[in-house]
């Protein structure tokens, strides 16, 4: 019997909204910006750079805890955005080739402050920079589904 009224609990709660959310699911963030593209383009998705220094930068962490690793910034990016994390860490060990990887993309896109997120459309074409400068998820979301919005009217 108490399991029949546990159950009918857990069926109700479950059917009247009142489950305790489940976090989404986290964010890909990817280092290989040709990866990147090509998934972009194969998935028709704009690609959000973020060039940080992960494990130094206070702007950079709060950008991260404040937008980053919110659940709505997640749900979005999934749907929407092909993620590409260009970390100049102080502490915190990368490959060689990464470096140099870093490094190279760093030159290309003069993203020579952190943090700055830059936003490239499918084909790489740069759409904004410096929504890192919102920390807020309120503002970073206005400003990126503008952007996207934005992007929609010229397909």
């Amino acid at each position: 019997m108490k399991r029949f009224i546990f159950g009918f609990v857990a069926v109700f709660w479950l059917a009247m909204g009142l489950a305790v959310p489940v976090r989404a699911a986290e964010a890909e963030w990817l280092t290989d910006f040709s990866k990147a593209q090509s998934k972009a383009l194969t998935d028709k998705k704009m690609i959000l750079m973020d060039f940080t220094g992960s494990d130094w930068c206070p702007p950079c962490q709060k950008l991260h805890e404040n937008v980053f690793s919110k659940d709505e910034f997640i749900k979005f990016a999934n749907s929407n955005l092909v993620l590409v994390v260009v970390d100049f860490p102080e502490h915190k060990e990368l490959t060689q080739e990464q470096k140099k990887a870093n490094q190279a993309l760093s030159d290309k896109f003069k993203a020579d402050e952190f943090p700055t997120v830059i936003l490239l459309n499918s084909e790489g074409k740069e759409l904004d920079r410096k929504l890192g400068e919102e920390t807020t998820l309120k503002g970073f979301m206005k400003q990126l589904r503008k952007l996207q919005e934005k992007e929609k009217k010229k397909e």
